[in-house]
Order: structure tokens, then sequence, then C-alpha cells
């Protein structure tokens, strides 16, 4: 009986250092720069860094001479197309949580943690914006052309396409009228949520950002 109580005591004890070693192992990976040389261009293609505190998104222009994001995410996707601004923002995250959660409101425990530390499919949310301001949860940022490509390029392969090579909105389903959901590629986890989706792609455009960047604090902390 000693010896059943002493393994579940280390059991729990475990599971109840479990979210301490992810919040360090997330702090670490913040602190750490990945592309360490990177300096911000005087000149180029301006995006922006969204963040409500808890999620990011990735602001960039809906169609410039290096990227034209209208065949992947048109208007008519939207609920009220006369929303289709000059600016899309997109982020990842998951599916549970953005289906179900319209506001904090209605937040469940269990979707929570599913959206913490992972579990289920993930959606892509992209929300139609006009002339985008820097504020206390948008952060400017500019990259050269040949940085926005390797951004643009690194967040279209998030997007689950049909055989004809389509994006996969649901139609319908989205916060108001200028955003919609869509599929997403691969499941949603512990280590790629919806911050990391967003430091990866900044890694993979050269930006200095952490090497791994799973809380909203561990992108905004270095823009």
């Amino acid at each position: 009986m000693k010896r059943m109580w002493r393994a579940a005591a280390w059991a729990l004890g475990v599971l109840a250092a479990l979210p301490l070693l992810y919040a360090l192992a997330a702090l670490i990976g913040g602190l750490i720069p990945a592309n360490a040389g990177w300096e911000e261009p005087r000149d180029g293609v301006v995006v922006f860094v969204r963040t409500n505190g808890v999620h990011t998104w990735i602001m960039v222009p809906t169609v410039n001479a290096q990227m034209d994001w209208r065949p992947l995410a048109p208007a008519a996707h939207i609920r009220d197309p006369r929303y289709a601004g000059n600016y899309l923002a997109l982020g990842y995250g998951n599916r549970e949580f953005y289906l179900n959660t319209p506001r904090w409101a209605d937040l469940r425990p269990r979707t929570a943690l599913a959206a913490a530390f992972g579990g289920g499919r993930s959606l892509m949310h992209v929300e139609h914006e006009w002339n985008p301001r820097v504020n206390e949860d948008q952060q400017r940022l500019v990259l050269t052309p040949d940085q926005y490509r390797r951004l643009a390029g690194h967040m279209v392969r998030s997007f689950e396409l049909d055989e004809a090579g389509r994006t996969r909105p649901l139609l319908g389903r989205g916060y108001g009228p200028a955003d919609v959901f869509y599929e997403a590629r691969g499941p949603y986890n512990a280590f790629l949520t919806c911050n990391e989706w967003t430091g990866a792609a900044l890694r993979a455009a050269g930006v200095r950002t952490g090497i791994w960047t799973p809380f909203s604090q561990s992108i905004t902390a270095r823009l």
C-alpha cells in the first residue's frame, strides 16, 4: 500500500511539474534568438503583428508585387464582401477553440486545455482590414520584398487545398461580416501553437524572434 501511495504521489508531482516545465521552456525559447543579426530595413513591405494578449495574427497587404492573396482568401468568402480591405489578418489556431469560443465568456476548461496544450485539428482565420495602424495591440514591421515573399510562402503552406488548388473556407463561420475560417494543414498541438505559428513564419522570413514562441509574449517582446 505504501508503495502504491508513493507511486501515486510521484505521478501527481510529475503532472504538477509539467506546466512549470512547459512555461520554463517557453521562456528560454523566447529569449534565445533566431536570426540574431537581422535588422529592420527602412523601406519595404509593411506588415503588422496583432495580439489580443493570448493569440497573435500576422497582417499582410491583400495584394502587392510579391503576393496576391485574393485567389486564396477572396472577398466572396466573407459574409459581407463590402468589408474586403487592403490588408488581411491571418492566424492559426485550434479548431474547437476557434469555432466554439466567439467570446471569452464562452470559454470552457476542456477547450482551454486543448488550445493551450494541444489536441484536435487546426484552422486558419482570415480577417479583412482597412489601413491598419500601430496601437497597443498592433505593431508595425517592415520587410524587404524577399523577406516578405518568404513570409507569405510559409503562411500559404498552412492552408489545406482541394484537388484544384483552392482553399477550403467554412462559409458563414466567422466572428463578424469581415472574417472567415479555412481548413488548415496538420493537427494543433502544444509545440505548434497559434503563437509558434506566428514565430515560425517570422523566422522563415529571417526576422529576429525566439527559437520557440508558444505564447504571445514570446512574439511581442521582441518587436
